[in-house]
Protein backbone atom coordinates (compact mmCIF):
# COMPACT_ATOMS: atom_id res chain seq x y z
CA UNK A 1 0.00 0.00 0.00
CA UNK A 2 1.22 3.43 -0.73
CA UNK A 3 1.74 6.00 1.64
CA UNK A 4 -0.59 8.45 0.42
CA UNK A 5 -3.59 5.60 0.84
CA UNK A 6 -2.61 5.06 4.61
CA UNK A 7 -5.29 6.35 6.96
CA UNK A 8 -5.09 8.30 10.02
CA UNK A 9 -6.75 10.88 12.21
CA UNK A 10 -5.34 13.78 14.58
CA UNK A 11 -4.67 12.38 18.00
CA UNK A 12 -7.57 12.57 20.30
CA UNK A 13 -5.76 13.47 23.54
CA UNK A 14 -4.18 16.25 21.91
CA UNK A 15 -6.67 17.96 19.24
CA UNK A 16 -7.99 21.12 20.42
CA UNK A 17 -11.58 20.91 20.95
CA UNK A 18 -14.32 22.95 23.09
CA UNK A 19 -13.44 26.67 24.00
CA UNK A 20 -9.81 26.31 22.14
CA UNK A 21 -9.45 23.23 24.59
CA UNK A 22 -7.65 20.02 24.53
CA UNK A 23 -9.50 16.64 25.84
CA UNK A 24 -6.79 16.53 28.68
CA UNK A 25 -7.67 20.20 29.88
CA UNK A 26 -11.84 20.46 29.37
CA UNK A 27 -12.99 20.74 32.75
CA UNK A 28 -14.95 17.62 33.14
CA UNK A 29 -11.57 15.52 32.11
CA UNK A 30 -8.46 17.52 34.06
CA UNK A 31 -8.26 15.77 36.60
CA UNK A 32 -7.63 12.46 35.16
CA UNK A 33 -5.86 14.59 32.27
CA UNK A 34 -3.37 16.48 34.98
CA UNK A 35 -2.40 12.09 36.06
CA UNK A 36 -1.80 11.49 32.45
CA UNK A 37 -0.40 14.56 31.33
CA UNK A 38 3.68 12.82 31.23
CA UNK A 39 1.92 10.12 28.76
CA UNK A 40 -0.31 12.38 26.54
CA UNK A 41 2.63 14.93 25.92
CA UNK A 42 4.09 14.38 22.25
CA UNK A 43 7.56 14.90 23.46
CA UNK A 44 9.47 14.55 26.98
CA UNK A 45 11.97 13.15 28.70
CA UNK A 46 11.99 10.65 32.00
CA UNK A 47 15.17 11.03 34.77
CA UNK A 48 15.17 9.18 37.85
CA UNK A 49 18.30 9.32 40.69
CA UNK A 50 20.40 6.47 41.48
CA UNK A 51 20.30 7.47 45.37
CA UNK A 52 16.92 8.51 46.91
CA UNK A 53 15.98 10.61 50.10
CA UNK A 54 15.19 8.70 52.54
CA UNK A 55 12.14 10.03 54.22
CA UNK A 56 10.22 8.73 58.00
CA UNK A 57 7.28 9.51 59.35
CA UNK A 58 7.43 11.63 62.36
CA UNK A 59 3.82 12.78 62.07
CA UNK A 60 2.90 15.91 63.93
CA UNK A 61 -1.06 15.84 65.21
CA UNK A 62 -0.88 19.96 65.33
CA UNK A 63 -0.65 20.22 61.63
CA UNK A 64 -3.87 18.60 61.10
CA UNK A 65 -5.73 20.69 63.68
CA UNK A 66 -4.68 23.93 61.85
CA UNK A 67 -8.59 25.02 60.57
CA UNK A 68 -7.06 25.78 56.99
CA UNK A 69 -5.87 22.59 56.59
CA UNK A 70 -9.08 21.00 57.94
CA UNK A 71 -10.98 23.01 55.37
CA UNK A 72 -8.44 22.63 52.17
CA UNK A 73 -8.08 18.69 52.15
CA UNK A 74 -11.83 18.59 52.35
CA UNK A 75 -12.38 20.34 49.06
CA UNK A 76 -13.57 19.06 46.06
CA UNK A 77 -10.34 19.90 44.22
CA UNK A 78 -7.95 18.91 46.28
CA UNK A 79 -5.58 15.50 45.58
CA UNK A 80 -2.84 14.96 48.30
CA UNK A 81 -0.63 17.74 51.13
CA UNK A 82 2.90 16.82 52.34
CA UNK A 83 4.50 18.68 54.88
CA UNK A 84 8.78 18.20 55.14
CA UNK A 85 11.40 18.90 57.25
CA UNK A 86 14.87 17.86 57.33
CA UNK A 87 14.09 13.73 56.12
CA UNK A 88 11.19 13.77 57.92
CA UNK A 89 6.93 13.95 56.89
CA UNK A 90 5.79 15.57 59.12
CA UNK A 91 1.75 15.49 57.70
CA UNK A 92 0.59 13.47 54.63
CA UNK A 93 -3.26 13.58 53.51
CA UNK A 94 -4.29 12.13 50.22
CA UNK A 95 -7.94 12.38 48.34
CA UNK A 96 -9.70 9.17 48.13
CA UNK A 97 -9.23 9.12 44.30
CA UNK A 98 -5.80 10.17 45.06
CA UNK A 99 -2.20 7.90 46.05
CA UNK A 100 1.25 8.32 47.29
CA UNK A 101 2.31 6.99 43.63
CA UNK A 102 -0.01 8.80 41.46
CA UNK A 103 1.63 11.26 39.18
CA UNK A 104 0.38 14.79 38.67
CA UNK A 105 2.02 18.11 36.49
CA UNK A 106 3.18 20.71 38.69
CA UNK A 107 2.45 23.11 35.46
CA UNK A 108 4.77 26.04 36.52
CA UNK A 109 6.16 25.15 39.57
CA UNK A 110 8.65 23.29 37.07
CA UNK A 111 10.29 27.23 36.76
CA UNK A 112 12.03 26.75 40.48
CA UNK A 113 15.04 25.04 38.71
CA UNK A 114 15.90 27.82 36.64
CA UNK A 115 16.84 29.52 40.36
CA UNK A 116 19.03 27.02 40.94
CA UNK A 117 21.07 26.90 37.37
CA UNK A 118 20.96 30.55 37.34
CA UNK A 119 22.06 30.84 41.00
CA UNK A 120 25.26 28.62 40.09
CA UNK A 121 25.96 30.55 36.80
CA UNK A 122 25.59 34.05 39.40
CA UNK A 123 27.67 32.94 42.03
CA UNK A 124 30.61 31.65 38.75
CA UNK A 125 30.68 35.17 37.49
CA UNK A 126 29.73 34.13 34.02
CA UNK A 127 25.99 35.56 34.22
CA UNK A 128 25.55 38.84 34.99
CA UNK A 129 21.90 39.59 35.87
CA UNK A 130 21.77 43.26 34.75
CA UNK A 131 23.07 42.93 31.48
CA UNK A 132 20.24 42.37 28.61
CA UNK A 133 18.83 39.75 27.02
CA UNK A 134 20.07 40.00 23.21
CA UNK A 135 23.69 40.03 24.85
CA UNK A 136 24.00 36.46 25.78
CA UNK A 137 20.99 35.60 22.80
CA UNK A 138 21.71 37.68 20.04
CA UNK A 139 19.07 36.53 17.88
CA UNK A 140 16.13 37.15 20.26
CA UNK A 141 12.82 39.08 19.32
CA UNK A 142 11.70 42.12 20.22
CA UNK A 143 9.80 41.03 22.61
CA UNK A 144 13.05 40.52 24.68
CA UNK A 145 15.97 41.97 23.22
CA UNK A 146 16.52 44.90 25.35
CA UNK A 147 14.82 43.64 28.74
CA UNK A 148 17.07 42.65 31.25
CA UNK A 149 18.16 39.33 32.15
CA UNK A 150 16.61 40.57 35.96
CA UNK A 151 13.21 41.71 34.80
CA UNK A 152 12.75 38.48 32.94
CA UNK A 153 13.22 36.75 36.20
CA UNK A 154 11.44 39.05 38.08
CA UNK A 155 8.14 38.87 35.58
CA UNK A 156 8.81 42.65 35.37
CA UNK A 157 8.36 43.32 31.52
CA UNK A 158 5.91 43.66 29.09
CA UNK A 159 5.65 41.96 25.22
CA UNK A 160 3.35 40.49 22.75
CA UNK A 161 2.77 37.44 24.82
CA UNK A 162 -0.04 36.82 26.78
CA UNK A 163 -1.02 34.42 29.44
CA UNK A 164 -5.08 35.22 30.63
CA UNK A 165 -6.47 31.54 31.25
CA UNK A 166 -9.65 33.23 31.23
CA UNK A 167 -9.28 34.10 27.45
CA UNK A 168 -9.63 31.28 25.65
CA UNK A 169 -7.70 32.40 22.51
CA UNK A 170 -4.60 33.43 24.77
CA UNK A 171 -1.66 33.51 22.97
CA UNK A 172 0.45 31.55 25.10
CA UNK A 173 -2.07 28.35 23.98
CA UNK A 174 -0.02 29.52 20.79
CA UNK A 175 2.83 28.28 22.92
CA UNK A 176 1.62 24.45 23.54
CA UNK A 177 1.84 23.07 20.45
CA UNK A 178 6.09 24.00 20.67
CA UNK A 179 6.11 21.62 23.18
CA UNK A 180 3.39 19.12 22.38
CA UNK A 181 0.83 20.00 24.44
CA UNK A 182 -1.46 19.75 22.17
CA UNK A 183 -1.93 20.11 17.95
CA UNK A 184 -0.40 23.05 15.50
CA UNK A 185 -3.08 24.13 13.61
CA UNK A 186 -0.62 23.56 11.04
CA UNK A 187 0.04 19.76 11.17
CA UNK A 188 3.57 20.86 9.00
CA UNK A 189 4.97 22.76 11.76
CA UNK A 190 8.13 21.91 13.32
CA UNK A 191 8.82 24.51 15.11
CA UNK A 192 11.24 24.04 18.37
CA UNK A 193 11.19 26.37 21.75
CA UNK A 194 14.38 29.00 20.61
CA UNK A 195 12.27 29.20 17.27
CA UNK A 196 8.94 30.61 18.50
CA UNK A 197 10.73 32.36 21.59
CA UNK A 198 12.65 34.59 18.54
CA UNK A 199 8.91 35.48 17.43
CA UNK A 200 7.71 37.34 20.47
CA UNK A 201 7.58 41.06 19.79
CA UNK A 202 7.46 43.87 21.39
CA UNK A 203 4.14 45.77 22.49
CA UNK A 204 4.03 49.17 20.12
CA UNK A 205 4.36 52.21 21.34
CA UNK A 206 5.04 50.26 24.74
CA UNK A 207 8.71 48.99 24.72
CA UNK A 208 9.11 46.54 27.43
CA UNK A 209 8.71 48.54 30.71
CA UNK A 210 6.63 47.20 32.92
CA UNK A 211 3.87 50.32 33.47
CA UNK A 212 1.87 48.48 36.22
CA UNK A 213 3.27 48.02 40.35
CA UNK A 214 2.73 43.83 39.57
CA UNK A 215 4.40 41.42 37.40
CA UNK A 216 3.40 40.50 34.30
CA UNK A 217 3.31 36.47 33.94
CA UNK A 218 4.29 35.38 31.10
CA UNK A 219 5.61 31.76 30.90
CA UNK A 220 7.76 32.57 27.84
CA UNK A 221 9.80 34.38 30.00
CA UNK A 222 11.06 31.40 32.20
CA UNK A 223 11.94 29.62 28.61
CA UNK A 224 14.09 32.34 27.34
CA UNK A 225 16.27 32.26 30.32
CA UNK A 226 16.25 28.52 29.60
CA UNK A 227 17.89 28.67 26.22
CA UNK A 228 20.01 31.57 28.14
CA UNK A 229 21.30 28.93 30.26
CA UNK A 230 22.01 26.58 27.90
CA UNK A 231 24.41 29.15 25.74
CA UNK A 232 25.90 31.21 29.01
CA UNK A 233 27.35 27.41 30.17
CA UNK A 234 27.53 25.08 27.26
CA UNK A 235 25.99 22.57 28.80
CA UNK A 236 22.26 21.24 27.36
CA UNK A 237 19.14 22.32 29.99
CA UNK A 238 18.39 18.58 29.91
CA UNK A 239 21.84 18.09 31.61
CA UNK A 240 21.35 20.83 34.22
CA UNK A 241 17.75 19.13 35.02
CA UNK A 242 19.17 15.56 35.48
CA UNK A 243 21.94 17.06 37.59
CA UNK A 244 18.75 18.44 40.13
CA UNK A 245 17.18 15.48 40.25
CA UNK A 246 20.15 13.28 40.90
CA UNK A 247 20.86 15.89 44.09
CA UNK A 248 17.28 15.74 45.12
CA UNK A 249 17.00 12.13 45.20
CA UNK A 250 13.80 10.84 43.36
CA UNK A 251 12.22 7.68 44.55
CA UNK A 252 9.85 7.83 41.42
CA UNK A 253 11.12 9.83 38.32
CA UNK A 254 10.68 13.05 36.88
CA UNK A 255 8.84 13.46 33.46
CA UNK A 256 9.38 17.00 31.89
CA UNK A 257 7.75 17.90 28.56
CA UNK A 258 10.29 18.96 26.12
CA UNK A 259 9.69 20.50 22.10
CA UNK A 260 10.63 18.20 19.23
CA UNK A 261 14.42 18.67 19.24
CA UNK A 262 14.42 17.60 23.30
CA UNK A 263 14.42 20.91 24.75
CA UNK A 264 13.30 20.84 28.04
CA UNK A 265 10.05 22.76 28.87
CA UNK A 266 11.10 24.28 31.86
CA UNK A 267 8.23 26.66 32.29
CA UNK A 268 6.01 24.07 33.16
CA UNK A 269 6.68 20.61 31.65
CA UNK A 270 7.50 19.02 35.14
CA UNK A 271 5.36 15.54 36.61
CA UNK A 272 5.99 13.92 39.97
CA UNK A 273 4.38 11.82 42.39
CA UNK A 274 3.24 13.57 46.02
CA UNK A 275 6.69 12.21 47.96
CA UNK A 276 9.13 13.59 45.16
CA UNK A 277 7.36 16.98 44.64
CA UNK A 278 8.14 17.22 48.34
CA UNK A 279 11.41 15.91 47.68
CA UNK A 280 12.08 18.75 45.35
CA UNK A 281 10.85 21.27 48.11
CA UNK A 282 13.15 19.64 50.34
CA UNK A 283 16.88 20.34 48.07
CA UNK A 284 15.20 23.24 48.22
CA UNK A 285 15.40 23.83 51.59
CA UNK A 286 19.03 22.81 52.17
CA UNK A 287 19.85 25.35 49.66
CA UNK A 288 20.99 22.94 47.01
CA UNK A 289 22.78 20.34 48.82
CA UNK A 290 21.39 17.04 48.14
CA UNK A 291 22.03 13.23 47.93
CA UNK A 292 25.24 11.73 47.74
CA UNK A 293 27.46 14.86 48.33
CA UNK A 294 25.79 16.46 45.10
CA UNK A 295 25.77 20.13 44.94
CA UNK A 296 23.26 21.88 42.64
CA UNK A 297 21.75 26.02 43.22
CA UNK A 298 23.74 28.44 45.05
CA UNK A 299 23.51 29.17 48.70
CA UNK A 300 24.00 33.21 47.85
CA UNK A 301 21.50 33.51 45.21
CA UNK A 302 19.16 32.03 47.74
CA UNK A 303 19.11 34.73 50.05
CA UNK A 304 19.44 37.21 47.39
CA UNK A 305 15.95 35.68 45.92
CA UNK A 306 14.53 36.65 49.71
CA UNK A 307 16.56 39.87 49.27
CA UNK A 308 15.50 41.35 45.74
CA UNK A 309 12.47 43.51 45.92
CA UNK A 310 11.10 42.17 42.66
CA UNK A 311 7.20 42.47 41.49
CA UNK A 312 3.92 42.05 43.63
CA UNK A 313 2.45 39.16 41.88
CA UNK A 314 -0.99 38.84 44.46
CA UNK A 315 -2.24 40.38 47.69
CA UNK A 316 -2.95 37.74 49.80
CA UNK A 317 -4.51 39.74 52.59
CA UNK A 318 -4.66 43.55 53.49
CA UNK A 319 -1.08 44.87 52.45
CA UNK A 320 0.46 41.32 52.69
CA UNK A 321 1.95 40.76 49.48
CA UNK A 322 3.59 37.23 47.52
CA UNK A 323 6.22 38.51 45.19
CA UNK A 324 8.25 37.27 42.04
CA UNK A 325 11.49 36.94 42.78
CA UNK A 326 14.04 35.36 40.78
CA UNK A 327 11.95 32.56 39.07
CA UNK A 328 10.15 32.04 42.22
CA UNK A 329 7.15 33.49 44.31
CA UNK A 330 7.92 34.63 48.12
CA UNK A 331 6.59 35.72 50.99
CA UNK A 332 8.53 36.66 54.20
CA UNK A 333 11.25 33.81 54.68
CA UNK A 334 9.34 31.15 52.30
CA UNK A 335 10.12 31.17 48.54
CA UNK A 336 7.27 29.07 46.17
CA UNK A 337 5.91 28.40 43.27
CA UNK A 338 2.05 28.05 42.18
CA UNK A 339 1.13 25.83 39.06
CA UNK A 340 -1.67 26.45 36.69
CA UNK A 341 -4.60 24.35 37.84
CA UNK A 342 -4.13 24.14 40.95
CA UNK A 343 -0.94 23.26 42.39
CA UNK A 344 1.53 25.06 44.78
CA UNK A 345 5.48 24.27 46.33
CA UNK A 346 6.25 26.53 49.48
CA UNK A 347 9.47 26.50 51.47
CA UNK A 348 10.77 28.02 54.37
CA UNK A 349 14.42 28.65 53.79
CA UNK A 350 14.87 29.84 57.30
CA UNK A 351 13.12 27.08 59.41
CA UNK A 352 13.38 24.37 56.87
CA UNK A 353 9.48 23.58 56.77
CA UNK A 354 8.36 22.56 53.44
CA UNK A 355 4.81 22.14 52.32
CA UNK A 356 3.53 20.80 48.91
CA UNK A 357 0.31 20.84 47.91
CA UNK A 358 -1.29 19.35 44.91
CA UNK A 359 -5.48 20.29 43.78
CA UNK A 360 -6.97 20.16 40.39
CA UNK A 361 -9.35 23.49 39.96
CA UNK A 362 -12.05 22.40 37.54
CA UNK A 363 -13.23 26.02 36.20
CA UNK A 364 -13.79 26.53 32.86
CA UNK A 365 -10.39 28.37 33.17
CA UNK A 366 -8.49 26.70 35.49
CA UNK A 367 -8.54 29.48 37.52
CA UNK A 368 -9.80 30.26 41.07
CA UNK A 369 -8.15 33.25 42.43
CA UNK A 370 -10.10 33.10 45.52
CA UNK A 371 -9.14 29.45 45.88
CA UNK A 372 -5.56 30.40 45.32
CA UNK A 373 -5.39 32.49 47.82
CA UNK A 374 -6.72 30.36 50.23
CA UNK A 375 -4.32 27.60 49.24
CA UNK A 376 -1.06 29.73 49.83
CA UNK A 377 -2.52 31.92 52.89
CA UNK A 378 -2.92 28.30 54.51
CA UNK A 379 0.87 26.79 52.79
CA UNK A 380 2.14 30.27 54.47
CA UNK A 381 0.70 29.25 58.38
CA UNK A 382 2.27 25.95 57.99
CA UNK A 383 5.87 26.42 56.73
CA UNK A 384 5.84 29.46 59.42
CA UNK A 385 5.27 27.46 62.32
CA UNK A 386 8.73 25.75 63.81
CA UNK A 387 7.96 21.65 64.09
Amino acid sequence: MSDNKLKSEPNPTLVVLEDNKPWWYLPKTRREGYRNLHKINRYGLTYRSDQVLTLSRKFNQEISKIPSVQKMIKHKYFCSLLVGKDQDILFEEYAKDFTENTPQTIMSITKMFVNLFVGELVEKKVLDLNKNISFYLPNIGTGYATATVQDVLDMNIENSYSEDYTDPYTSSFLHEPVCGWRLPANLDEKMGQEEFLNTIEANKDKGLKNSSDFSHYKSANTDVIGVLIEKVSGKKLSQWVLEAVEAAGFEDALYIGTDRFSMPWISGGGCLISRDFLRYGLLFSRKGHGVANRKVGSEFFFDETLKNKGTKYMELSSNKYLYYSNSTMKSGNWIGHSGLGGQFLAINLKNGVVASYFSVIETDSGTDEDYKRNMINMLDEIVNENY
